[in-house]
């Protein structure tokens, strides 16, 4: 599927051409906590999304965590060797799970599964217009240009809302439009 000529992490220019515990045995300690942790982490998933051996939603993003990650037909070693993914940082997103290993869609639309120590749980997103996309520096259009996302390149993905999604890539940081990016939609990617 994507192969090391597919994604380029890092790859913008900027307008001027250049890159840039709680400890303690009280109740109302662990309560507290437990209330921050609510509150850092957002609304809590549906019961339903939490019948997965994980805990965590499915559809959920995540990223390749390493430069060679290899895709099979089913979950486990012994299954056929599908393809070998070459894109550090690449977005996923898991759409099944077992107790050690991820069904993926990748931004090709390929299936695969792959081990869960090969993912990681920073999102980041994949530039997906032919055309470079400008990083702006209000989530609005005619804000002021901080730099432009190349076609195929991977960013960090801090943030969306109402349609623009805050990146981060190559010292740069500002707002894109979410359609430009793949590793945003909230809907299985792949059937």
């Amino acid at each position: 599927m994507v192969g090391s000529e597919g994604a380029r992490a890092g790859d913008v220019s900027t307008s001027s051409g250049k890159a840039r515990a709680i400890k303690g045995g009280s109740r109302l300690a662990a309560g507290l906590a437990a209330a921050a942790a609510m509150l850092w982490a957002g609304p809590a998933p549906l019961a339903a999304d939490r019948s997965t051996p994980s805990g965590l939603p499915v559809p959920r993003y995540v990223s390749l965590k390493f430069g060679q990650v290899n895709a099979r037909a089913g979950p486990g070693d012994d299954h056929r060797l599908l393809w070998t993914y070459h894109v550090k940082g690449l977005p996923v997103q898991v759409v099944a799970e077992t107790a050690e290993w991820r069904r993926i869609c990748d931004p090709e639309h390929g299936l695969a599964w792959v081990h869960g120590r090969t993912v990681d749980g920073r999102r980041t997103v994949l530039q997906t217009d032919r055309a470079r996309q400008p990083i702006l520096a209000q989530p609005r259009h005619g804000s002021r240009v901080k730099g432009y996302l190349a076609p195929r390149a991977l960013a960090s993905l801090e943030r969306c809302k109402g349609g623009w999604c805050r990146i981060k890539v190559g010292g740069v940081d500002g707002w894109t439009q979410s359609a430009a990016l793949w590793g945003t939609a909230s809907p299985p990617q792949c059937r």
